[in-house]
């Protein structure tokens, strides 16, 4: 007997062939049958006629950070609500785990560093997590039966320099006994069935005490020794970030990143690729790493994401703003001086200065202050103006947009909620992005999913991007736009049996109505562990997600059911191999 039988659904398979009406039949958590309409003879449990619906494999997000989240919400919400069922998590150098039994403190410097660089909210991480495991192994168990999503971890390269060398990881460099140490404790990682290596030397990236992260200060060797660790592990991969990724790589980053992926065998993937048609070399310039890794005996694909992710800032708090090369140490600064000096003209000119700078590469775009909308206000002098665009004030005042900008935000005491206009939402940027979606080493992701909880919602691009493709620009067709969001990653990372409408794959399916499926706007929640706060985005027209054959979401709704398996390599991963 079927556990639960669809019928009628126009099937979008992820293969990218045509779409078809079928009906789908699910039993122990596998799809076991596909056919004609009425053509199932066999007796359902239960059903439900999906005329007029599109059902699709669920959706691989490549690139979050759930690791903590998890343990707060198993259900990876607001993910899984917009037909994620899969999701890749321990990216860009940073994990819980492995944490020194002999110190700790490691929890609570890793606790400090995973809200200040992935802007994680510490009271959620203090009391949302259990905090009961050492090794990598322990932390994969602690969440194994208890989830509604499958996910899958890197290793963080940070957390393996902690382990092994303390507070030396931030700064000094491994003895060979260290790195033997270190490697020791990796190869046990992946065995456990972590997924293999992430690693950061972005200069975006600093601890909870404002010192750059622990595989910052790793050199090529390190990274190469712990690539070639990866190779001896089956279903393993590499996931990278350096500061080129921002903007544009250096000969020495394409060289690393090349050299990494031939070692491991792998392929290495990194985020985000930022298309914009006013700046038209990146794109070129991204992806000679690609053709150069192609031609050394190894695979880098580039992580794109398909929308643009609403970001929320604020002068007050810790936002992208910060990462400008020259303004952190002015939003740094307590509120009383910093304010001060944001209405100091000089500082402000200076700051301009660094925002246009060609060093803060991709960041340049968050200086077309006249562009920003003014969200939520908290004084009297503000009233009226959530809603409205800086540059209009300004002109109406007189003044300059930043000084405008500075002064509104001065009279909240910072507070003041701001809303950065995109500045490639052009037509001649979305044919760009059209192009390069046809790359064979570029990809859709990079939505941070469960970082940056209060700052951008990119959880929910796998509705809006189908939602745009089937009534918006329409520059991928439907088929191909499910085969992007399914069996693409699927296949990057070797997924067994997961990605496709297939019979005897794994039951992660999505059903949606064509007619609607988008994104509510994103809005400011408090429902994290402390009531602190994270931006949230309503799915429109999902009306079911199903994790390993079993009801997860049903209209926007988690049903409490917690399918999800933590993909282990090896047993849930092939190795996709690079030669």
């Amino acid at each position: 007997m079927l556990d639960h039988l669809i019928k009628g659904a126009t099937v979008v398979d992820g293969t990218g062939a045509p779409a078809r009406v079928a009906d789908v039949g699910i039993r122990n958590g596998r799809i076991a049958v596909i056919a004609e309409p009425g053509a199932v003879a066999e007796e359902a449990r239960t059903s439900e006629d999906a005329g007029g619906r599109i059902l699709a494999p669920g959706f691989v997000d490549p690139h979050t950070h759930y690791d903590a989240q998890l343990f707060w919400d198993p259900y990876a919400t607001p993910s899984l609500n917009h037909g994620v069922t899969t999701v890749a998590g321990g990216n860009c150098g940073f994990t819980l785990a492995p944490l020194n039994p002999a110190r700790p403190e490691d929890a609570d410097y890793t606790r400090r560093m995973m809200s200040k660089v992935e802007g994680m909210s510490l009271v959620a991480l203090e009391e949302g997590a259990p905090w009961s495991w050492n090794s990598f192994g322990e932390y994969l168990d602690a969440l194994d039966g208890r989830v509604a999503v499958n996910a899958g971890f890197m290793v963080g390269h940070c957390a393996l320099r902690r382990y092994v060398m303390g507070a030396d990881a931030v700064g000094g460099q491994p003895t060979p006994e260290q790195l033997d140490e270190m490697l020791r404790l990796f190869h046990d990682a992946m065995d456990a069935g972590a997924w293999g290596l992430s690693t950061t030397q972005s200069s975006t990236h600093s601890d909870g005490d404002g010192e750059p992260v622990a595989s910052r200060h790793a050199k090529p060797a390190e990274l190469l020794a712990l690539s070639r660790a990866v190779a001896e592990h089956e279903g393993t991969q590499l996931e990278a970030i350096v500061a080129g990724c921002l903007d544009q790589f250096s000969d020495d980053e394409i060289d690393l990143f090349v050299e990494m992926s031939a070692a491991a065998g792998r392929p290495l993937n990194w985020n985000v690729l930022t298309i914009d048609s006013a700046v038209p070399e990146r794109v070129p310039r991204q992806l000679i790493a690609s053709e150069r890794a192609r031609k050394s005996g190894g695979r880098i694909v580039a992580l794109t994401m398909p929308i643009l992710t609403p970001m929320n800032m604020s002068l007050g708090t810790f936002c992208a703003l910060n990462l400008i090369p020259g303004w952190g140490d002015v939003l740094g600064l307590p509120v009383p001086e910093r304010i001060a000096k944001l209405r100091d003209p000089e500082a402000r000119g200076e700051m301009l200065r660094h925002a246009a700078s060609k060093e803060a590469g991709v960041f340049r775009r968050l200086s077309n202050f006249d562009r920003y909308v003014i969200g939520d206000t908290y004084s009297r002098e503000n009233e009226g103006l959530t809603g409205r665009v800086v540059g209009d004030i300004a002109a109406e005042r007189g003044q300059e947009a930043f000084q405008c900008l500075v002064e509104i935000c001065a009279n909240d005491d910072l507070r003041t909620v701001l809303w950065p206009m995109p500045s490639d939402n052009d037509p001649a940027s979305w044919t760009l992005r059209q192009e390069t979606w046809q790359h064979e080493d570029v990809m859709l992701g990079g939505s941070d999913a469960g970082a940056h909880l209060d700052r951008m919602c990119g959880a929910p691009y796998t509705t809006r991007f189908i939602g745009d493709c089937l009534r918006g620009r329409k520059l991928v067709g439907l088929e191909q736009a499910v085969k992007m969001l399914t069996d693409d990653p699927a296949q990057l990372f070797g997924l067994r049996e997961r990605g496709r409408i297939e019979e005897g794959f794994h039951a992660d399916l999505v059903l949606f109505d064509p007619e609607r499926i988008d994104a509510g706007k994103a809005t400011l929640v408090h429902d994290l562990p402390g009531d602190s706060p994270r931006l949230d985005s309503k799915a429109i027209g999902v009306n079911a997600v199903w994790v390993n054959g079993v009801e997860a979401i049903r209209e926007d709704q988690v049903t409490g059911a917690t399918p999800g398996t933590v993909l282990r390599s090896g047993r849930d991963t092939r190795t996709v191999s690079t030669k």
